[in-house]
């Protein structure tokens, strides 16, 4: 690979790894700040499907799954993983009071769960990488944190739906980067 392709590869890469960080202290800013029906001390929530509602950091949590793995395409697993370690820390740090054990906890496990998804699939295919790695993540994101946030699952399916929407989004800018990747000659980190 050229110097040109490297160069893009880690620009790129670190483009993504920024949008990471910063989805998570907004996650954890609209679940107290946006909504179209807001608790007094939170969640915030919003529609995410006729008659469903979820709280409003769905839609950056589902973000974050996806680039996760874009960061480990383009600059590795052990950045990746380590952006999971930083995140986690991250969304500690800009958790509410009340929301700090549960964000990171489900932080934490729903990113290496989707690393661990992730990885294996992705030389078979990255738009169904990223859509199985994501659907695994977003999950165990919606079991831990609504558990650990709230003692209830209440808003469960309205969590994954919201998160849901975000990867569905995301997918077609998936392949368009695969497609690209593949026209460049760009190989993943």
């Amino acid at each position: 690979m050229n110097d040109d392709l490297k160069t893009l590869r880690q620009r790129e890469g670190v483009t993504f790894l920024i949008a990471f960080a910063l989805c998570i202290p907004a996650a954890n800013w609209l679940i107290l700040h946006v909504g179209t029906t807001c608790a007094p001390d939170g969640p915030c929530l919003i529609p995410v499907a006729p008659g469903l509602l979820a709280p409003s950091g769905v839609l950056m949590v589902g973000l974050t799954l996806v680039l996760r793995d874009l960061i480990q395409r383009r600059l590795g697993v052990k950045v990746a993983a380590a952006g999971i370690i930083a995140g986690a820390l991250l969304s500690a740090l800009f958790a509410p009071p009340q929301l700090v054990i549960a964000s990171a906890a489900a932080f934490l496990l729903s990113e290496t769960a989707d690393l661990l998804v992730y990885t294996p699939l992705q030389r078979k295919g990255l738009v169904l990488a990223v859509a199985a790695s994501s659907v695994v993540g977003l999950i165990i994101d919606s079991l831990v944190f609504l558990y650990l946030a709230f003692g209830s699952l209440a808003f469960l399916e309205g969590q994954v739906i919201g998160k849901a929407w975000m990867v569905l989004l995301s997918l077609p800018v998936i392949a368009w980067l695969r497609r690209r990747d593949e026209r460049l000659g760009l190989t993943p980190a």
